[in-house]
Formats: structure tokens, C-alpha cells, sequence
């Protein structure tokens, strides 16, 4: 039996709205409270000629709503000593805030503000609409940043994954053209069963519930999924393995960037495919951030051809998806490549040893520990397993099933996923 380390949270209380919105509450003792909405509403929910809605949306929001001018927003905020924040990601749009525990009911009000009831100014949106311009253009200049798009695109091409968070300028002008449009699309897709409230702070679960039922039991909008949380039909992935069955490909751009961009990758699996934290423990393995991984200590320490190089697995509610990333001179382009595979085989035809295991489960657990110290990092992991699992588990839980994962099993899901056969690449040259 290996001697892990627990870590202890308070329980953990779940409750669901009349109108399907629901609700997760986690006290802590801290006198600051994270406290936010997520929606089930993303890129991938957007048609072509609507690409860039759901970002739009989270930046416009704060524009002005019925009741709070773009200005009265900020300095409500700012006036309390706190912090708001959004995302759009390609299932999920978030906004939440940070502000000490006293003033969570009149936060709770400006976030249902923000999401039920924004008006989409014109005069204001434009203003808005050129910061998502810059943003673009930013963008565009970052290849770190756009080879990731790019990416997407080569692994899910045909898909609305494929589509950019941030649209395009063609089709942001097109929604721009009238607050009606990004209205009737809230309309459709903020709908309360696609929708959680997560509070995480000291704040009891009777206030939340009743704040809740006072800001945000709405009714549900026009469109016609209930949830639109794991029923997604993106024709993409296979959901018992989550695995492509289109052939892996290989494409090059020509950027003309100083060093040379290369992004290695494929499909995975699912939210909540059973293999999912084999496949978690196995990145980190891999190149999962740490200076001991073995790309790193490949291609950065024993041969000194990149200044970084990492992984990520990323899962979604019906595929997945996961790549390395490095950069290089152009003239070692084809052995940092070379070097990358090297390691994908060793993780396929070699079994770890019990020793081997044993120090890759301390190193994710010493992870995840001090992760587990970021509270803003709790808030959000908590709303987003809520949203796909229905649950929000404790640590503690994760660490029990990482104890049971087995060197057979990692090299099985190594196979599975790191075929050489289901290998795309992207190169910026």
C-alpha cells in the first residue's frame, strides 16, 4: 500500500434550482469568497457565420446591463476592494470574482446582472468590439499562441471545434450589426440548466441557496436542449474511446518566424472516460510542466536544442485532445521531432518499473497538493466538475484511484493513444 498524502476540505454541498440552474458550495474559512456562474455555452455551440459569439458575449457583458452602466460595474467592483474575471473556452463561458465574504449577496446581483440581463449598447459594444480587433492581432502576432488554434483545426477539421475562440473580424462585424443577435443567442444558450453557481468561501449553504433563488431563478430561454452538457453531437469522437477514426495528418505553415514552432498530438479521451486520469498521469509523465519529465530532460537537458518544451491533455465532454509544444532553431527541427517520438515509443514498448511508478505518483501528488493552495484554481475545478460530472470530489478521491493505476495500464493507454498511426503535426517554418 503506497503512503499518500491526504488533503481535507470542507463537505462539499450540492443543491438545483426549480429551473434546473444548480449549485455548488464549498465553505472554507478564509474570509475571501470566490463566487461565479458557468455556462454551458462555447465556441463549439456556434454556428460558422457566428464564430466568436460566445467571447463576444463575455466581453460585452460588461458594457452595461439594465440596471448598472459599464462604469457603475467597475466601480462596484473596485469600491469593495475586489476582482471579476471571465473566460470563454470551447464549451464553457465563466464569470466570477474574488471579494471578501461580506459583500457576497450584492456580488451574486451584479454576476446575474452581467449574465441575465446585459443590453448591448451599440456605442459601447463598438468600443469593445476594437479591443477584440487588438486582440486578434495580438494574436495573430504570438505564434506560441496561434499554433494552439491551428492545432485544433488539424486535429477536429470539419468540426465547430476547429472554429477559434476568437472568431474573425468577418464574422464579429456581422454579429456587431445589431444587440438583437447576441441577445436571442444568450436567449438560446444561458439557459439555467446550463448553467452552475459555485461559491467557495465562508459563507453558509442556506445563504447561497437563498441568494441564489432570489438573483437567478429565471426562466429558461428558447432553445431547445436541456442542457447541452454531454450531449453534444460533434460527430468527432468516438465516446468509448475518444479517439479519431479520421487518418492523422501533417501540415506546415509557412510563417517566417525566427525559430521554428512544431506541435505533436491526437485525440483522447472524454471527460469522465475511465482511463481519462490514467491518461493525466501519463502526460505528466511525458512533459506535464515539470523539469523531470521526459521531454524535458531529452530535448532541453541532454541535448540542449530548446529552451522549453511541455504537454497537455485536454478533455471534453465527448473527445479530447492532447499535444507537446516546443520551439527550436530551424536547423534542429527534424531531431527535436525525432527525439519527441523517441519518447512516445518508450512509453509504448516499455513498461515502468514499480520504482519508476511509485516516483511519477509522488511528483503528480506533490503536484496537485500544492495546487490544491489555490483557492481561485478550487473555485473553478469545482464548477467545472459540477458541470460535466454532477459532482464536484474531494482530492482525497482522486488520490485513492491514482493509487490503483498500474504500469500495464499506462502502457496500454500509451498505445492507445500515442500510435504513431494517430499522430498529427504542425509546423510553423
Amino acid at each position: 500500500m503506497r503512503d499518500f498524502l491526504y488533503l481535507r476540505f470542507m463537505e462539499t454541498f450540492y443543491h438545483t434550482l426549480p429551473n434546473g440552474l444548480r449549485i455548488v458550495h464549498r465553505e472554507s474559512m478564509s474570509e475571501v469568497a470566490y463566487i461565479g456562474i458557468m455556462i454551458g455555452a462555447g465556441t463549439r455551440d456556434e454556428l460558422p457565420e457566428e464564430n466568436g459569439m460566445a467571447h463576444y458575449i463575455e466581453h460585452c457583458v460588461f458594457k452595461g446591463t439594465e440596471h448598472y452602466s459599464a462604469r457603475q460595474i467597475i466601480n462596484h467592483i473596485e469600491g469593495i476592494g475586489g476582482e471579476i474575471n471571465a473566460y470563454t473556452t470551447k464549451e464553457e463561458t465563466t464569470f466570477y470574482t474574488a471579494t471578501l465574504r461580506e459583500h457576497f449577496r450584492t456580488t451574486l446581483h451584479l454576476l446575474a446582472e452581467l449574465v441575465l440581463r446585459p443590453t448591448f449598447v451599440k456605442r459601447e459594444t463598438d468600443k469593445e468590439l476594437t479591443v477584440i480587433f487588438d486582440e486578434i492581432e495580438s494574436y495573430n502576432d504570438s505564434p506560441s499562441e496561434l499554433i494552439y488554434d491551428d492545432f485544433e483545426n488539424l486535429v477536429f477539421e470539419g468540426s465547430s471545434l476547429a472554429m477559434p475562440i476568437l472568431g474573425t473580424k468577418k464574422t464579429l462585424r456581422r454579429i456587431s450589426k445589431s444587440p438583437d443577435i447576441a441577445l436571442n443567442w444568450m436567449k438560446t444558450h444561458y439557459r439555467p440548466a446550463r448553467m452552475v453557481l459555485f461559491v467557495l468561501g465562508n459563507v453558509t449553504t442556506k445563504q447561497v441557496i437563498a441568494a441564489a433563488e432570489k438573483e437567478l431563478l429565471f426562466e429558461s430561454g428558447v432553445g431547445s436542449r436541456e442542457t447541452g452538457v454531454g450531449s453534444r453531437e460533434s460527430g468527432i469522437g468516438n465516446q468509448e474511446l475518444g479517439i479519431q477514426s479520421r487518418e492523422s495528418g501533417v501540415r506546415v505553415f509557412k510563417r517566417h518566424t525566427h525559430q521554428t514552432h512544431i506541435m505533436l498530438g491526437g485525440r483522447c479521451y472524454p471527460i469522465g472516460h475511465p482511463k481519462q486520469l490514467t491518461m493525466y498521469l501519463l502526460n505528466n509523465i511525458l512533459g506535464g510542466g515539470s523539469m523531470s519529465s521526459r521531454l524535458y530532460l531529452s530535448l532541453r537537458e541532454k541535448h540542449g536544442l530548446v529552451y522549453n518544451v511541455d504537454s497537455q491533455a485536454t478533455p471534453l465532454s465527448d473527445t479530447g485532445y492532447w499535444n507537446i509544444y516546443m520551439a527550436c532553431e530551424p536547423q534542429h527541427k527534424d531531431q527535436c521531432m525525432e527525439l519527441c517520438r523517441a519518447e512516445l515509443r518508450k512509453l509504448r514498448d516499455t513498461r515502468m518499473s514499480s520504482s519508476q511508478l511509485e516516483r511519477a505518483l509522488r511528483q503528480l501528488q506533490g503536484q496537485m497538493a500544492i495546487s490544491a493552495e489555490n483557492q481561485e484554481n478550487n473555485a473553478l475545478a469545482m464548477a467545472k466538475q459540477m458541470m460535466y460530472y454532477g459532482h464536484a470530489p474531494q482530492w482525497e478521491e482522486t488520490f485513492v484511484k491514482l493509487q490503483d493505476i498500474t504500469a500495464q495500464q499506462l502502457q496500454e493507454v500509451a498505445n492507445e493513444v500515442y500510435a504513431e498511426e494517430r499522430l498529427f503535426t504542425l509546423m510553423y517554418d
